[in-house]
Parts: structure tokens; sequence; C-alpha cells
């Protein structure tokens, strides 16, 4: 491996003190504009970082948003290229940083990854999915689909998911279908129980029991939904639909249900909620609601900015839209 580049190595083949590549590199006073330009151009050559912590105790900032995740899925991915795209352009890098992956579980990843990068890596955070809402934070932070619906306190972007529930319910209730199953999300986040409660809300406008035994546990991961979807499937009077509560789950139901010789949409329709790459890329092309994740991004990345810069904080709610694809179709029994 080779050696890292110091500030001295900069200031020796500079031929200045450094002292005045401190100056250069810090924006600081007192170094004239044909220094600053040859400082500049010996950094870009030798491929000199400075420190981020470092620089963040001279600074007191580091000009890096932190975009803190439970894990790297779908979801995250989607959300974190709408932080990046609507950051171009500005004075802020990205970190991106899982903080479950070492825990090993979900709950309090949020409070371990703002104690270990607030105040000397980054300078504020996006915080997707959350577990709980941190009161007391080393730096401001927006939550994307928080644990918790709430219209005041932290700043949050999520989507209307009791609507996208309630549409995706109801598209299937329109093709004919009644026995309708639900995989549920993760139950400790909020916009797992908004889109449960549309899919209640939807059967109960239609007239139509809602049957226990047809809603069963996801958790927003495939490999959490497998068992579930296998009980749904050897119920007597199994579903002729199922609305999950995210596109993975949605796509391991499917998965399972051609395990066990069923095909989709013909003896089984199935719709799914966020509208990840994935969607479209499926056989059969999934049904699903979108959620507006690189927008979702882009919006958390304005309500940071926006709060670093003194303002207050924002709730926002963007829209969920459903797309009809191939995997939904009037039922054949």
């Amino acid at each position: 491996m080779s050696r890292r580049i110091t500030i001295h190595d900069v200031a020796q083949a500079a031929g200045v003190s450094v002292a005045t590549v401190s100056k250069a590199i810090n924006g600081r006073d007192g170094v004239s504009p044909a220094t600053l330009e040859h400082v500049q151009e010996v950094v870009a050559r030798l491929g000199y970082e400075s420190s981020l912590v470092a620089t963040s105790m001279r600074r007191r900032r580091t000009d890096v948003i932190g975009v803190l995740v439970a894990e790297f899925e779908p979801f995250a991915v989607q959300l974190l290229q709408g932080v990046s795209s609507a950051l171009h352009g500005t004075r802020f890098d990205v970190l991106a940083y899982a903080g479950s992956v070492s825990a090993g579980e979900h709950l309090g990843w949020e409070r371990r990854s703002l104690s270990r990068l607030g105040g000397t890596l980054i300078d504020g955070a996006i915080l997707v999915t959350p577990t709980t809402m941190p009161t007391e934070t080393p730096v401001p932070f927006v939550a994307i689909d928080p644990s918790a619906g709430t219209d005041e306190g932290p700043a949050t972007v999520s989507v209307r998911n009791e609507e996208g529930g309630f549409a995706a319910t109801e598209h299937l209730i329109a093709l004919g279908h009644r026995r309708i199953a639900h995989v549920r999300g993760r139950t400790d986040l909020a916009s797992a129980h908004q889109r449960e409660h549309g899919y209640r809300r939807a059967l109960e406008a239609a007239g139509i029991p809602v049957d226990p035994t047809l809603i069963v546990d996801g958790g927003y991961r495939a490999a959490a939904t497998t068992a579930g979807a296998h009980a749904l499937l050897e119920l007597p009077d199994a579903p002729t639909a199922v609305f999950a509560a995210n596109d993975l789950s949605a796509m391991e139901m499917i998965r399972v249900a051609g395990e066990r010789g069923l095909r989709v949409p013909e003896d089984l329709s199935v719709v799914g909620f966020d509208d990840v790459p994935e969607a479209t890329a499926h056989t059969p092309q999934l049904t699903t609601v979108r959620q507006p994740l690189a927008a979702m991004g882009a919006e958390a990345v304005r309500l940071l900015l926006a709060m670093l810069g003194g303002e207050p904080n924002e709730q926002v709610r963007m829209p969920a839209e459903l797309i009809v694809r191939g995997s939904t179709a009037t039922p054949a029994r």
C-alpha cells in the first residue's frame, strides 16, 4: 500500500510553508492568487486529501451530508440516488452509512449512527426508515418513512401510505377479487400500519369482511415473506389476490406461487408497493403503488439544507400512484 500524502509533502513540492498550504486548502486569507493556484495544482497532482475529522474540528463543519440507513436495499438505494442528484452542484458531499450491519438488528440503529458520525463526519443527516425518532442529536436530521406519522416535531418526508394501500386493494376489488390477502410490512414502522389500514378500509368500503387468516407478516423483506406466502396458499379457501406492503414481498409472493404451480396473474394477482427498478424487470412486470423515491430523497435534501440555514422543520407527505402492469388480472374462479 502506498504511503498517504501529507500536508508536509504538498508544502515541499510547492516550495511553500505548511501554514501557507493550510491557508490555501481551508480558504483563509493571506495567500496570493498566484500562490493559491500553484498550491491547488500541487494538491491535485499529488492527490492530497485533508482529514475530514481534522477539518471539521478547525472549521466546525465538514460539508458532508450523511444518508443513514439500517441496510442497503432497493428502497434505500433509490432514495440515495435522489439525494445525490439533489446535492449535485452544492458544496456538500454524501456519506452513505448502514447502521445495523454490525449490530445485527434494526432497533436503535439510528441513535448509534448519529452518535458515531454527528459533529465530526457529517453536518446533517437523512435517516431512512428510522425505528425511533431521536430527540437530542448532534446534528440536524430529516427522517424518511419514520416510525411514527406526525404533523409536528422532527422534519419528515413520507408518502400517503394509507391512500396507496387503499388504491392497491380497490384495484383488486374492481377486477372482481373477493379473497384478497395482505402481506404486512415492518410492524415498527408507521408506513406498514398505514398501508394495512388502507387495505382494510378498501375491503370495508366494498362490503367485504376482513379475514384475519388472510393477513400475514412480511417485514418488508423477501426472506420474512416466505413462510407467510406458503401459509396463504395452503389455506382451504386460498386468496385469489395479494396486496404486499412492498415490492420485495410481492416478488417473493410470486416466486412462492410459481414454486407451488400457480401462475401470476392467471391463478393469483399480486400488487406491491414502492416501484423499485426490479418491479419492471420482473416477469410478469409488477403492478405496484409507486412512491416517488428519488423525489423523496431530493425533498429530504431541500428540508435539511433549509434547516442548516436556520429554517424551521417541515413535514412533507408525497403522493402515491397506482401503476398497473402484468401481475394483476380478473380472477379465474
